[in-house]
């Protein structure tokens, strides 16, 4: 019985020690946009992949200096589009031509021109949801943990501070050389953040 209990708290410690080493990356903090535009760069051109810049404010050139690519979210605005057309015209169709269909002073059961309301309503419907859940899919959210949030100098991103986080996720990553590399960019209070796999 004892040795069930202790190893059951052995088991416990194991597992609260692997969430302290769980790195989740590293953090630095930069002076100026102009600073983290040169950092994002340089890290992407040392052959870094899984990072991202957090600043208050949107900075000119940034895609561009982390090697982003253009989004796909305007092609799945298209499908949506192009499923809520399809949807719309096949709709009235049954519905005029198939399902119940009226003589109305000898008019067709189904015609293009009457039917354009609809088409244009489904077609902006279908389109704008295809957009707000790719955008939502693209950007991995919704998301209510961060490590991030726990450091006490990250919360000063939405005021006055520009940082750099390099997840421990790059194949590149090492926590000793990937702050070398952000200290010597100019970055500061170099920060090692864990993960913990807590949610307040």
């Amino acid at each position: 019985m004892l040795n069930q209990i202790a190893s059951e708290v052995k088991a416990t410690m194991g597992i609260y020690e692997a969430q302290e080493d769980a790195v989740y990356g590293v953090m630095a903090e930069f002076a100026h946009p102009g600073e983290l535009l040169h950092a994002a760069q340089s890290v992407r051109e040392a052959g870094y992949r899984h990072f991202d810049t957090h600043s208050p404010f949107p900075i000119h050139g940034m895609d561009k200096a982390m090697g982003l690519g253009n989004s796909i979210v305007g092609w799945i605005t298209l499908g949506g589009g192009i499923v809520g057309l399809t949807l719309a015209t096949w709709m009235q169709w049954w519905m005029g031509e198939v399902s119940y269909p009226i003589n109305i002073s000898g008019k067709p059961f189904f015609a293009i021109e009457p039917s354009i309301p609809v088409m244009f309503e489904l077609t902006v419907l279908i389109a704008s949801l295809a957009t707000v859940a790719g955008m939502f899919a693209m950007n991995g959210l919704p998301r209510p943990y961060n490590p991030l949030f726990y450091s006490s100098n990250f919360l000063r991103v939405t005021d006055d501070a520009f940082f750099l986080h390099v997840a421990a996720s790059d194949k590149q990553f090492n926590l000793e050389t990937t702050g070398k590399l952000l200290k010597d960019l100019g970055g500061k209070n170099i920060e090692t953040i864990r993960d913990t796999g807590e949610e307040d």
